[in-house]
C-alpha cells in the first residue's frame, strides 16, 4: 500500500503553527507533496526540514515569502528534479521532482491569475511549457503521481458557484480545455474523479478567506493527485481532511494499492 498526501499550506511556517507536523506524525504517509511553502531554506526548522522518520526535498522561490513546492519522502531517491528548464518559472519554485526505480513522485504548483491580466499570461504560460513536460513524462517508462494546487476546477461539479465564475481564473473555458486535455489527450487520469465521480461539496479543497465561504462550504476543488493510468488504476481510497485547518486548503490524501511500492516501506 502507497499512501500519498498533497497539501497547499499556504505558508509551512503558519501551517506548522496550526499543528501540520503533528497531525502529519500521525498519518502512516509514504510521501507528502506540499506546495506553497512561502519561505526559504534559512527561513526552515530541523523539523520543517526533516520530520521524524522523513527526508525532505524542496524547491524555493527566489522570492522572499513566495511560492515553493516540497515533498517529505519515507526514503530517498535516486534523483531529485527541482524546476521544469524554464527560468522564468523556476524562478518561482513550482516543481520538484523524486525518482525512483519504477516511480516518479511529483509535487507541483500552477500559478494563480486571479490577480491580474500579467499573472493570467504567466500562468497560461506555464500550462504550455507543463503540458509538454507531461507529455514526456507520460511516456518515461516509470508510474508517476503528480500531486498539487493546480488552481484549475475542471468542471462544474468542482466548485460551488460555477456560473458565477465562468470568466473567472480557475474556470476559464480556456483552463478547463486545457485540463481535459490532460486527461483525455495524454491520458493522465483524475484519481479522485476517478473514486468519486459524482461528488460535489465534500469534494472541495479550497475556500476562499473572503465572506464566509467555509463555514458555507463555497469551495472549489484545485488540488490534485494526477497519475498514470497503471498506478491509478490501484487506488482504493481517496479522503480530503476538514478536522483541522492548517491553512485555506485541506489535504488529499490517496491510498494505492500495489506490491511494487512495498520497497518504499
Amino acid at each position: 500500500m502507497l499512501r500519498v498526501i498533497s497539501a497547499n499550506l499556504n505558508g509551512i511556517r503558519s501551517a506548522t503553527s496550526k499543528g501540520f507536523l503533528d497531525w502529519l506524525a500521525a498519518q502512516d504517509a509514504d510521501f507528502i507533496c506540499m506546495q506553497e511553502l512561502k519561505a526559504q531554506a534559512p527561513d526552515m526548522s530541523a523539523d520543517m526540514l526533516n520530520p521524524e522518520g522523513y527526508y525532505g526535498y524542496f524547491h524555493y522561490a527566489e522570492k522572499k515569502g513566495y511560492s515553493g513546492v516540497g515533498i517529505y519522502a519515507r526514503r530517498q531517491p535516486l534523483q531529485v528534479i527541482q524546476g521544469l528548464g524554464v527560468p522564468e518559472i523556476d524562478a518561482e519554485g513550482r516543481y520538484i521532482e523524486l525518482v525512483y526505480d519504477g516511480l516518479s513522485v511529483v509535487s507541483v504548483y500552477l500559478p494563480s491569475g486571479s490577480s491580474g491580466e500579467h499573472r493570467q499570461a504567466a500562468k497560461f504560460a506555464f500550462m504550455e511549457h507543463f503540458y509538454r513536460h507531461l507529455a514526456q513524462l507520460a511516456q518515461c517508462g516509470r508510474k508517476v503521481v503528480l500531486c498539487g494546487d493546480w488552481n484549475i476546477a475542471h468542471k462544474e461539479i468542482d466548485l460551488k458557484n460555477w456560473k458565477g465564475n465562468l470568466k473567472n481564473s480557475g474556470f476559464l473555458p480556456e483552463e478547463r480545455a486545457w485540463m481535459s486535455a490532460v486527461l483525455d489527450e495524454l491520458r493522465w487520469v483524475d484519481v479522485y474523479r476517478q473514486l468519486h465521480p459524482d461528488t460535489t461539496g465534500d469534494a472541495y479543497t479550497w475556500w476562499s478567506n473572503r465572506g464566509q465561504a467555509w463555514a458555507k462550504n463555497v469551495g472549489w476543488r484545485i488540488d490534485y493527485q494526477i497519475a498514470t493510468g497503471e498506478l491509478a488504476m490501484t487506488a482504493k481510497s481517496a479522503a480530503i481532511y476538514k478536522e483541522q485547518r492548517f491553512s485555506d486548503h485541506a489535504p488529499l490524501t490517496i491510498h494505492y494499492d500495489h506490491d511494487h511500492f512495498g520497497m518504499l516501506r
